[in-house]
C-alpha cells in the first residue's frame, strides 16, 4: 500500500476523532452535567477546558512540528486524545472529566500537523484533492456529534459515546505507526517562548469571557477585565513577534493577502456555522407548545442534521478537481453566500421538517466549499517551514469565531425568554439573520485582498520527497 495512501487513512481518521470531540458532548451536556453534580457553570467548563486546550496547543504543538518533527508531535497530541477518551469515560465526578477535556483538548493540535504531513508526503499533482478531502472530514468531524450523540447516549449512555474517539484515535496512531513518514521540511530556529507565553495568555484570556459570559454577566468586571487583558496580551504579542529574530507565528506571512484574506472569512463563516450547528437542532426540537417549534426529538433533530453531512462530505473530495475550473478563491466565497443564504432560510422558513433539513444540505454545501479551500489558500501561500504554525493559527481563527457565534446567538435567543422559560420566535429570527450576515460579510472580504497564492518574502525549505512519491508523480 503507498504510504499516501496510510498517511491519508491516518490523519483523516485522527481528524475525525478530534473534530468529532469539539459537539460530541453539546446534545447530551445535561445529562453528564446531572450525572456527575455539575451545575450550568461546571457544564460549561467541560466545553470550555477542551476549547482553550485546543485554541493553545493548536499554534504551538504544529510550530514544535514544524521545528522538531511532524511526526513526532502527531503521536503526542493523539496519544492525547486516546488517553482523555479512557479518563472521559470513567470520570467519576466533574473535576476529573475538566482533566480529560483538556487532554482530549490537545488534539487540537492534529489539525495542523496533520496538514504538515500531507504536504510532506504527497506530490503537488495531487495535494489539494487531499487537502479538500481531510478539511471535508473534519468539517464532517464537527458536526457529527451533533448528529449522533442523543440517539447514541440513549443506546449506550454518554460514557459510551467516548469510544467514538477512542477507536479512532487507535486506528490512527496504529496506521500512522505504520505509514507515516519523518518528514525532512524542518523549520531553524526555536520555540520563541515569551511569544507563546503571551500567544497562549490572550488566547486564554479571550475565550473564557466568551464562553462564560452569558453566565458571569457580560458587564461583569470579571468579563470586563479579560477582554481588556486580552486587548493588551494580544498587541504586546504582536509587537514580540515583530521584533524577534525567531517568531513564534512569523507577520510577514500572516500579512500576505491570500494568508489574512483567508483567515478574515474563517473568523465570520466559522461563527456563522457553529452558531447554526449550536441552535438549529434546538429549534426543531422546541415543542409545538411555543407556536413556531416543531417539537421532534433528539433522533430527529439529528436525521434534520444529516443532508450537512453528507453534503460536507461531497463537496470536500471534489473541491481538490474543481479547482482546475473554479479557483479555491472563487470556491471560498460561493461557499461563504451558500452558507449565509442558508442560515436566512431557516430565520424565514422554520416550520416544516423537511425544509429545514434542504436549508441543512445547503449549509453542509456551502460549509465544505469554505473548509476545503481554506487550508489549500494557506498550504498554497506559505512557505514549506511555516505550514504548521500557520494552519494551526487559521484553525484557531475559525475557533474563535465558533466561540464569538455560538455566544452571540445565545445571547440573541436568551433574551427573548419568556415565563415559559421558552425563547420567542424572534430570539431565533434574530440569531440566524445574524449568522446570515456574518457569512456573507466573509464572502465579500476575500475581494479585498489578492487570495491567489504569493511568494512570500520569507526563506522556504524544499519538500524533500520519498521515492514513493517520486513514483506516483511520474505515474
Amino acid at each position: 500500500m503507498p504510504s499516501t495512501r496510510l498517511t491519508f487513512i491516518a490523519v483523516a481518521t485522527s481528524f475525525t476523532a478530534v473534530a468529532s470531540l469539539q459537539s460530541l458532548l453539546i446534545p447530551v451536556l445535561s445529562t453528564i452535567g446531572t450525572d456527575l453534580g455539575a451545575d450550568a457553570v461546571g457544564q460549561t467548563w467541560m466545553l470550555t477546558s477542551w476549547l482553550i486546550a485546543a485554541a493553545v496547543a493548536t499554534p504551538l504543538l504544529g510550530r514544535a512540528g514544524d521545528l522538531v518533527g511532524r511526526r513526532r508531535m502527531y503521536f503526542l497530541a493523539l496519544g492525547a486524545v486516546a488517553l482523555g477518551s479512557v479518563l472521559a469515560a470513567f470520570a467519576p465526578n466533574l473535576a476529573v472529566m475538566l482533566v480529560a477535556r483538556v487532554l482530549q483538548g490537545l488534539g487540537g493540535a492534529v489539525f495542523p500537523l496533520g496538514f504538515g504531513l500531507v504536504r510532506d508526503a504527497f506530490p503537488q499533482a495531487r495535494l489539494a484533492g487531499a487537502i479538500g478531502a481531510l478539511s471535508a472530514v473534519m468539517a464532517v468531524g464537527s458536526g457529527l456529534g451533533t448528529v449522533i450523540a442523543g440517539p447514541a447516549a440513549e443506546l449506550i449512555g454518554w460514557r459510551g459515546l467516548f469510544a467514538l474517539p477512542l477507536v479512532l484515535a487507535a486506528v490512527g496512531l496504529t496506521v500512522g505507526f505504520l505509514g507515516l513518514e519523518r518528514s525532512t521540511t524542518r523549520a531553524t530556529g526555536r520555540i520563541n517562548v515569551l511569544a507563546a507565553a503571551l500567544l497562549s495568555g490572550w488566547l486564554v484570556a479571550l475565550l473564557l469571557p466568551l464562553s462564560a459570559g452569558n453566565q458571569w454577566g457580560w458587564a461583569s468586571p470579571l468579563v470586563i477585565g479579560l477582554f481588556s487583558l486580552a486587548a493588551l496580551l494580544a498587541t504586546a504579542w504582536i509587537a514580540v513577534e515583530l521584533r524577534s529574530r525567531t517568531p513564534l507565528v512569523d507577520m510577514r506571512v500572516m500579512r500576505l493577502p491570500a494568508v489574512w484574506t483567508t483567515n478574515v472569512t474563517a473568523l465570520l463563516t466559522g461563527a456563522a456555522m457553529f452558531g447554526v450547528w449550536a441552535y438549529l437542532p434546538r429549534l426543531a426540537e422546541t415543542p409545538n407548545a411555543s407556536g413556531y417549534g416543531l417539537g421532534v426529538d433528539a433522533g430527529t433533530a439529528g436525521l434534520i442534521m444529516l443532508p450537512m453531512l453528507v453534503a460536507m462530505a461531497s463537496v470536500g473530495f471534489v473541491a481538490g478537481p474543481l479547482s482546475r475550473i473554479l479557483p479555491f478563491a472563487a470556491q471560498l466565497t460561493i461557499g461563504a453566500f451558500l452558507s449565509g443564504a442558508a442560515s436566512l432560510s431557516i430565520a424565514v422558513l422554520h416550520g416544516n421538517a423537511v425544509v429545514l433539513a434542504v436549508a441543512a444540505g445547503v449549509l453542509g454545501l456551502g460549509t465544505g466549499l469554505v473548509t476545503s479551500s481554506t487550508p489549500n489558500l494557506i498550504v498554497r501561500s506559505v512557505p514549506a517551514d511555516q505550514v504548521g504554525i500557520a494552519t494551526g493559527m487559521n484553525a484557531n481563527i475559525r475557533t474563535i469565531g465558533g466561540a464569538i457565534g455560538t455566544t452571540v446567538f445565545a445571547a440573541a435567543i436568551g433574551a427573548t425568554l419568556g415565563a415559559s422559560g421558552l425563547p420567542a420566535e424572534s430570539g431565533y429570527v434574530t440569531a440566524f439573520v445574524i449568522g446570515a450576515i456574518l457569512a456573507a460579510v466573509g464572502g465579500l472580504v476575500p475581494f479585498l485582498g489578492r487570495t491567489r497564492p504569493s511568494r512570500p518574502n520569507v526563506r522556504a525549505i524544499p519538500i524533500a520527497e520519498s521515492p514513493l512519491v517520486e513514483a506516483a508523480e511520474a505515474a
